[in-house]
């Protein structure tokens, strides 16, 4: 298997599992919404509930948006979870459909910056609401891991792309 081969397999299967633990706290958070007394799975004691952090202040827009448009009903407030969605199919749609240099430094650049988010989350998660959320570490760690593959990818397309320039320069003369 080549390294841009499994590149794009690795990333794909970190994308759709966050995909898919970004889709359920969307469902946990919404559904507790509607339904104070739902009890997602992973509400696990009065110290570890992923819904108590989903439905706290920070669980949309980061905490952030709301502070900057005024509303905690306007139409930026998002889920963070939307916004997870939304970063994982981005970072397929570079990865997959994308393979440049281009895509490759922008995939680098969002993933750092998701981090980045997800440091200041962890904090947040912590220190803050002194909770522990199975659901919010598990997409740390997949964004983490998402981080180290586009770093590594990054090289690979490049080096790649300086290859094919060498080689056609070759051609040419």
């Amino acid at each position: 298997m080549s390294a841009s081969r499994l590149y794009t397999s690795l990333l794909l299967l970190l994308c759709v599992l966050g995909f898919l633990v970004s889709v359920y706290a969307y469902h946990v958070e919404i559904t507790k919404e509607r339904d104070s007394s739902y009890r997602a799975m992973c509400d696990i004691s009065a110290k570890i509930s992923c819904s108590k952090v989903f439905t706290s202040r920070w669980g949309r827009g980061f905490g952030l948006i709301e502070l900057v448009v005024g509303d905690h009903h306007h139409w930026l407030n998002q889920p963070n979870s939307v916004f997870g969605i939304l970063y994982y199919m981005t970072q397929v749609v570079l990865g997959v459909f994308c393979p440049t240099v281009t895509a490759a430094t922008m995939q680098l650049v969002i993933s750092v910056t998701a981090c980045l988010g997800c440091v200041y989350l962890a904090y947040i998660l912590y220190f803050v609401l002194e909770d522990f959320c199975v659901v919010c570490v598990s997409s740390y760690i997949i964004n983490a891991i998402i981080l180290i593959v586009n770093i590594l990818n990054l090289n690979l397309v490049k080096s790649n792309s300086r290859k094919s320039e060498g080689s056609r320069r070759k051609k040419e003369q």
